[in-house]
């Protein structure tokens, strides 16, 4: 009897323990309509950092970023784990074919990848080309003083110091960005290395995020890597004038990237803007895209949280672009916009339009 009655003591407490469960389960569920998730994008956080925190202030909406790279907001989308993915790439079809359904990019802005250095005893910043970026990211320049780093920057005393490469070791849209720009300037990058989020670097060392990738620049003299410009500036670490399509010598900026930005998207907003034909253009600029699923209806979501998650979007894209430029972003254009507005339309819960 005494055997029994423990056994059905442990039997209430486990149903017990399944009820706190279930109760604590629908709290969450309850709070969650004004809690969106997101992950992805280094590149843009800073921005997205300054945006959710007036999106706070104006809705009571509670946005929480894991700034983990481009890699790990698609792999995060693709489990469902977050309301939006952010990349500064499209997926690709490996990656739209694994997640299965049809996914919406949404354009949040455009912004630069610029190349830092760390060269104590050179002032102001020097100039790069194309074939020379390409030859030191694969291996083939080891060090500072070579002639053909040289012979663009006449009249600045660049040591000796043996080139340390340093990139991204997540997957990244960064990274996406600056090997397609690599992919289109240099025939032997793109038959050998190739573009994408996470590439096989023929040279050096990896670090994570954009965090990991300037804190090794910063530790090691003669070290060289990409991040994105607001990185760059909040860090305060020099980068290259680079020399674009046309043979002018471009300094990133908000005037530089909105010209490379200034073209027709198409309908589903996936382009690659970098090595731009625009005069003016700097070469290394790229858009980063929200990342929802179209039919929203999934999971156990409710109406009211497909609709909060688009309508936050439908903010950044609107009243968040005032907050670009101060960071160093270059807002959506008119023409921009208004495909935005169409992908964002296009959203669905049951079949059904949200906005």
């Amino acid at each position: 009897m005494q055997k029994l009655f423990k056994k059905f003591s442990k039997q209430l407490a486990l149903v017990a323990m399944l009820f706190l469960a279930i109760g604590a389960n629908t709290n969450v569920n309850a709070q969650d309509d004004k809690t969106i998730l997101g992950a992805g994008s280094t590149f843009v956080y800073p921005l997205f950092s300054k945006m959710f925190s007036e999106y706070n202030k104006q809705t009571g909406i509670q946005v929480n970023y894991q700034s983990i790279g481009s890699g790990g907001g698609i792999l995060q989308l693709t489990n469902k784990t977050v309301d939006f993915g952010q990349s500064d790439a499209p997926l690709k079809d490996d990656q739209a074919a694994k997640i299965g359904v049809p996914v919406l990019h949404i354009p949040m802005v455009s912004g630069a990848v610029v190349i830092t250095y760390n060269l104590p005893s050179v002032a102001g910043s020097l100039n790069l080309t194309p074939d020379v970026i390409a030859d030191i990211f694969l291996g083939k320049i080891t060090s500072w003083n070579d002639a053909r780093i040289a012979s663009i920057n006449k009249g600045i005393s660049i040591p000796a110091f043996p080139i340390l490469v340093a990139h991204r070791s997540d997957g990244s849209g960064t990274t996406a960005i600056f090997t397609n720009y690599l992919s289109k300037v240099s025939t032997e990058w793109s038959t050998k290395v190739g573009s994408g989020g996470s590439v096989n670097w023929p040279t050096g060392l990896g670090g994570k995020g954009s965090e990991g990738v300037s804190g090794l620049i910063k530790q090691t003299p003669g070290a060289i890597g990409y991040v994105e410009l607001i990185y760059a500036l909040q860090n305060k670490m020099p980068f290259a004038i680079v020399k674009n399509k046309k043979g002018k010598y471009i300094v990133p900026s908000i005037a530089s990237v909105t010209a490379a930005g200034n073209v027709t998207l198409p309908a589903d907003s996936k382009i690659f803007i970098t090595d731009t034909d625009a005069p003016d253009g700097y070469p290394i600029s790229g858009f980063t895209w929200a990342l929802v699923y179209k039919e929203q209806n999934y999971g156990g979501r409710s109406l009211a949280k497909a609709t909060e998650v688009i309508k936050l979007l439908w903010w950044n894209v609107h009243n968040g672009q005032q907050y670009a430029e101060p960071l160093f972003y270059a807002p959506l254009s008119g023409s921009a916009l208004k495909v935005a507005e169409k992908i964002l339309r296009s959203a669905t819960y049951n079949g059904k339009a949200i906005l």
